[in-house]
């Protein structure tokens, strides 16, 4: 795969917005809303597919979203160089959906989704009691929303 690039162009930017938006959108109305050709459209999506700019489409199901109604991210500070063991730990919960590395304050970041507060509660005490964990904020996830057109 190639490695990503950041010189996305206004169209390209304005197609995966688009696909944001609706990833199951047809290629005729892509072109529709953004008023160029279904041609362009076609041709630009292989290329940031081949560039690796477009890595892959997902699906967001009710089930996914139900059957871990209460969700979160935590943010976590690490002492020194523990990162890669921590996540690692994390990695083998199972209500850790995902696991990102930042810059800033925290070094990173966990979305965790369980199916009640409690539970949340007892995920957010096992990760605060991991020898290497310095602090955490926790922030509820309280609804989501689709990227809109700017």
């Amino acid at each position: 795969m190639a490695a990503p690039s950041t010189d996305l162009d206004e169209v390209d930017q304005r197609i995966i917005a688009e696909l944001r938006r609706d990833g199951r959108a047809s290629l005729s109305d892509l072109a529709d809303r953004l008023g160029i050709a279904r041609a362009t459209v076609r041709a630009r999506m292989e290329r940031l597919q081949a560039r690796g700019e477009i890595v892959g489409f997902s699906v967001l199901t009710r089930s996914d979203v139900t059957a871990q109604p209460v969700r979160g991210l935590m943010m976590i500070a690490i002492e020194g160089r523990g990162t890669e063991r921590i996540i690692a730990r994390l990695a083998g919960l199972p209500e850790i959906t995902a696991v990102h590395s930042t810059n800033g304050r925290w070094d990173i970041i966990a979305e965790i989704g369980t199916r009640t507060l409690e539970e949340l509660d007892a995920v957010l005490m096992k990760v605060r009691g991991y020898e290497g964990v310095l602090a955490s904020e926790t922030s509820l996830l309280l609804s989501t929303r689709r990227a809109s057109r700017r």
